[in-house]
């Protein structure tokens, strides 16, 4: 098999077609059932995984169709948290949102609709003759966002200890991931946004207030990543996604990954790092000097506008990459899905497979067919 992260590859979400998204408002407003929601939502992904193979990609994705959130719908599955309502500016935007908080002991749910979910994109995939790729949140955005920063949870915690939070934490990861392999999952990607509150001033102020050290929370984010990891099955490529956020193409966190690049490079349970370079808010490539023998996907394409890349400048900037990473590790893709949330970001559905035909052509000007 073509090692992975191939030479090409997305990071997973994409725009919601017209006729899902009268659906689900459909469904929202009560006019419809679930069961006809999820017949829309099949068709849906059914016609994207075709699309996805047609613009010659490697893995595909079911394009987070049946999610409102990348990462809570997720979380919310899991058994011990609780989700809330509530409105927020934090992407520089007012709008209704949602958040999660450890009400119980949290644990693996093996009824997680997710699974399901996976066979079905994974049935649909093998049809095509390609592999189906899954993607869930890491573990890090429940323990900052549903532990350490939570306030409700702050104000009512449900453990003695934060070392018994982790184990459980790492006991639901680990059995989650082997659940997925279990389900005929061969491609994991766990996507990691906390890891920028690591860097970022704001953030990291939030962090201290609430009693916790940034600097000591990098070292504790991969001693998690690492432990989730450390039962995955030899055959299951798994791969880590991170950008500085990504809603209606806004952006959360500020700052490089200067900060956590060592630590976070050295997961070697990992097969390779989906990182976001799409823009000068990234930094320079240096800190890259630190990955050990894994792939990195440089996120230069950018799903957050809708102009089109120069394909001489991203040669040019992969070349610029290749300076501190072997050139062999590297591969080209988005710096984020086009989806994270239903909503999407602001581009036209024609422009997304531009984006990705762009990044088909000249990964494979770079790299040959492989």
């Amino acid at each position: 098999m073509t090692k992975i992260p191939f030479r090409w590859d997305i990071v997973g979400s994409f725009l919601r077609p017209q006729k899902l998204k009268e659906a689900r408002e459909q469904f929202k407003q009560g006019n419809i059932t679930q069961d006809a929601l999820t017949e829309v939502e099949d068709e849906a992904i059914s016609d994207l995984i075709k699309k996805e193979k047609e613009i010659g990609l490697n893995a595909v994705t079911d394009g987070e169709f049946r999610r409102r959130w990348w990462h809570l719908d997720f979380i919310a599955g899991l058994d011990g948290i609780t989700v809330f309502d509530f409105e927020t500016t934090a992407f520089g935007v007012t709008s209704e949102a949602q958040g999660t908080f450890v009400s119980g002991k949290l644990a693996f749910n093996p009824s997680h609709p997710f699974l399901d979910h996976f066979r079905f994109t994974n049935e649909h995939a093998k049809a095509e003759g390609i592999i189906a790729k899954q993607t869930i949140p890491g573990p890090n955005m429940i323990f900052l966002d549903s532990f350490i920063l939570s306030k409700r949870y702050n104000e009512n915690p449900v453990y003695a200890s934060k070392a018994d939070f982790i184990q459980d934490l790492i006991t639901a990861y680990r059995e989650t991931i082997q659940a997925f392999y279990n389900a005929g999952c061969r491609y994991l990607q766990l996507d990691d946004t906390s890891w920028g509150a690591l860097f970022d001033d704001h953030f990291r102020d939030l962090i201290k207030e609430n009693g916790y050290d940034p600097d000591e929370l990098i070292q504790e984010f991969g001693d998690i990543t690492e432990a989730v990891l450390a039962t995955k099955p030899a055959d299951l490529a798994v791969t880590f996604h991170f950008c500085k956020g990504n809603f209606q193409s806004r952006w959360l966190y500020n700052g490089s990954y200067d900060k956590i690049a060592e630590r976070l490079l050295a997961i070697t349970g990992f097969n390779g790092f989906f990182l976001e370079f799409d823009d000068e808010r990234s930094g320079s490539f240096a800190p890259l000097q630190n990955i050990k023998d894994q792939r990195i996907v440089l996120g230069l394409v950018t799903t957050k506008s809708s102009e089109l890349e120069d394909k001489a400048v991203l040669k040019e900037r992969i070349k610029e990459a290749s300076q501190y990473v072997s050139l062999d590790q590297l591969c080209l893709g988005t710096q984020c899905g086009f989806s994270s949330t239903q909503e999407g970001n602001d581009l036209t559905e024609e422009e997304q497979w531009n984006k990705l035909a762009l990044l088909v052509e000249t990964a494979k000007e770079v790299w040959g067919d492989k």
